[in-house]
């Protein structure tokens, strides 16, 4: 019979998300706690029961030869790393990302801060460029996606309800730095077969 083992399945019964600018973030080189956030970054909340979406994509072109009905081999047209969750909290940094602008306190006559936040929605927004990390774990065995630089490529729709909580979904891909995505890390013993 093969070599399997149950306790290798793995669920995600705990997780956070983090961000921080990418300029000049110092990004973890270890899987961490799975509860501190990494130096310099943000907890962006709770996220919704959906958990957070992971998808790395490869996609390729076949390489079609006379000798041949099929393929000699593949050759990759583009790549990318998606990470997609809906965020139940509305704090500075979600809404931050999801309107793409930063909130500023509106001042009074007197240049007196009123206590009330103001967010410019541009007619031509910059978007602002993030470094990304996910943590999740089950027990003792701690899972991280640092993706070093990265920018909301699309965000849905809020919902305002008396009966539903406001929540903010978005598609997070990463960018290109110095030839890499980003990278997974985890603490999970990788060095023996199956």
């Amino acid at each position: 019979m093969p070599n399997v083992d149950t306790s290798k399945i793995r669920f995600a019964p705990h997780g956070y998300v983090y961000m921080a600018p990418a300029v000049g973030a110092t990004l973890p080189t270890t899987v961490g706690d799975g509860k501190t956030a990494p130096t310099g970054f943000t907890s962006l909340g709770y996220v919704t029961d959906a958990g957070v979406t992971i998808t790395p994509t490869i996609n390729t072109d076949p390489v079609n030869v006379w000798q041949s009905a099929v393929p000699a081999l593949y050759n990759v047209t583009s790549a990318s790393f998606s990470i997609q969750a809906t965020f139940a909290e509305t704090n500075i940094s979600t809404t931050e990302l999801f309107f793409g602008a930063s909130w500023t306190e509106v001042l009074d006559n007197s240049s007196q801060p009123t206590g009330t936040f103001k967010l410019d929605l541009a007619s031509s927004p910059e978007l602002q460029e993030i470094a990304l990390v996910v943590d999740w774990s089950q027990k003792d065995v701690h899972n991280r996606v640092v993706i070093p630089r990265s920018m909301i490529q699309e965000r849905g729709a809020i919902t305002l309800t008396r009966t539903a909580a406001q929540e903010y979904q978005l598609t997070i891909e990463a960018l290109d730095s110095n030839g890499s995505l980003g990278y997974v890390l985890t603490d999970q013993d990788m060095s023996t077969t199956p």
